[in-house]
């Protein structure tokens, strides 16, 4: 219920942002009148990756047994790119996606073709800002959805996306501050463990479907101490992909993805490259 709840949370928080940041600035430049056109946006988008999750849990039911693995190897692949890519594009993108949202509702209504192809742009460019953030999220809980069961992981998502709403209209509204920067560096490290996870246990999906079938000799066997079925183990398993007999290649995937992507992500921005002084020139005498 933890995960879900706290990567729609943050899923969430990034869409609330875009919608705000779009919103303030068509009220702060007198095209207040457009707000339709944002909510247009944003139920297309919702209704796409609505309709995109479906169509993929339907028809992942008529696949037989190892197709059914297949189908969740691949799923839980995806969310792990979505996950990092979505880590990492925050952390890029974070100092000016206010200044290139702002620039890309200019483009929009901008356009000399009349009101008409106006609302239109706004639609689209409020459509594909949020559908990307739903179809993340979708792909993410196809894997989470499929690696558990019962009904606490949908219920931690939809409290997850409450929590956001809330959040994204206080800091519409103006009444509540939050530190964005420090909120997505921490979620950023809680969300690379968790597509860790994600990626130890589609290694395990693939060799169950009968694909990968190497290193799978068991790295080590803690069933005794720490059995999946107890409730601390079920807490692991559900927040950090625990095992309690996984295999070699699990292991060593969990690591080296994890120690790649933490250390990129925790590095810190390199300065900007200082420049020579130039040179005077021929004939020319220095100040030095």
């Amino acid at each position: 219920m933890l995960v879900p709840f706290l990567i729609m949370l943050r899923e969430g928080i990034e869409a609330a942002l875009i919608v705000g940041i779009v919103a303030g600035y068509l009220k702060q430049t007198g095209h207040g009148a457009w707000m339709p056109a944002v909510w247009v946006g944003i139920l297309l988008a919702v209704a796409l990756s609505l309709f995109v999750g479906a169509a993929l849990q339907v028809a992942s039911a008529e696949f037989p047994q190892k197709a059914q693995e297949l189908f969740e190897a691949l799923v839980g692949f995806v969310a792990v790119f979505v996950l990092t890519t979505m880590v990492f594009w925050m952390r890029k993108a974070a100092r000016s996606i206010k200044a290139e949202l702002h620039a890309s509702v200019d483009a929009a209504l901008a356009t000399s073709d009349g009101s008409s192809t106006r609302g239109w742009a706004l639609v689209g460019m409020v459509f594909f800002a949020v559908a990307r953030e739903g179809l993340e999220s979708v792909f993410f809980l196809l894997a989470v959805f499929q690696q558990s069961s019962g009904a606490a992981a949908p219920l931690g998502a939809l409290l997850g996306i409450a929590a956001a709403i809330a959040i994204g209209w206080g800091i519409y509204a103006g009444g509540l501050r939050l530190d964005l920067r420090r909120f997505f560096r921490w979620t950023g490290i809680f969300v690379l463990i968790v597509a860790a996870g994600i990626l130890a246990g589609s290694l395990r999906a693939l060799h169950e479907a009968g694909v990968w079938n190497h290193l799978q000799a068991v790295a080590f066997d803690v069933s005794g101490v720490l059995p999946m079925d107890s409730l601390l183990g079920s807490v692991f398993a559900g927040i950090f992909g625990y095992h309690d007999t996984p295999a070699v290649g699990e292991v060593l995937a969990y690591i080296v993805f994890l120690s790649v992507t933490l250390f990129a992500f925790l590095r810190p921005a390199g300065a900007a490259p200082s420049r020579p002084p130039a040179r005077p020139a021929p004939g020319e005498r220095s100040n030095a």
